[in-house]
């Protein structure tokens, strides 16, 4: 336990999940780390990172990238950032579980079609979180 993990989600492409994904790291930090709280941070607006710049961004969160132990995501908004986390964390070998709402998107060839990547479909909340659960134990 007490893993160290990379929550990646849309934040400049929609933030439509904010109020979900703040549950799956809230449920995550029961057991283990989650190093991207700023993902579901509820008070949290894309555009305040106006204040922090790009650069700042991109160092700090290739480095949470390369020190997790697994990176989960959840993919049914798409943003361009979070598929460069994937293909980053592919890079330094770390295990990358890709979530999404099927009914409501279309995950792009380039996860799908990579078999390093896991992914798995969810209908509810609490089947998304059952996947972490069995994920983390």
């Amino acid at each position: 336990m007490n893993k160290k993990v990379y929550f990646a989600g849309s934040i400049r492409g929609g933030q439509n999940d904010t109020a979900l994904y703040h549950e799956i790291i809230s449920y995550i930090n029961e057991s283990d780390q989650v190093l991207t709280e700023q993902v579901g941070d509820i008070h949290h607006n894309a555009m305040e990172h106006g204040r922090i710049k790009d650069q700042e961004i991109y160092e700090q969160d290739t480095a949470w990238l390369r020190k997790c132990d697994l990176v989960i995501a959840e993919c049914t908004h798409p943003s361009l950032g979070v598929g460069y986390e994937m293909a980053y964390a592919e890079k330094y070998e770390k295990p990358v579980y890709i979530f999404y709402r099927r009914q409501e998107t279309q995950l792009s060839a380039m996860l799908t079609g990579d078999s390093y990547y896991h992914i798995d479909s969810y209908e509810t909340k609490e089947e998304l979180l059952a996947k972490i659960h069995e994920i983390l134990k």
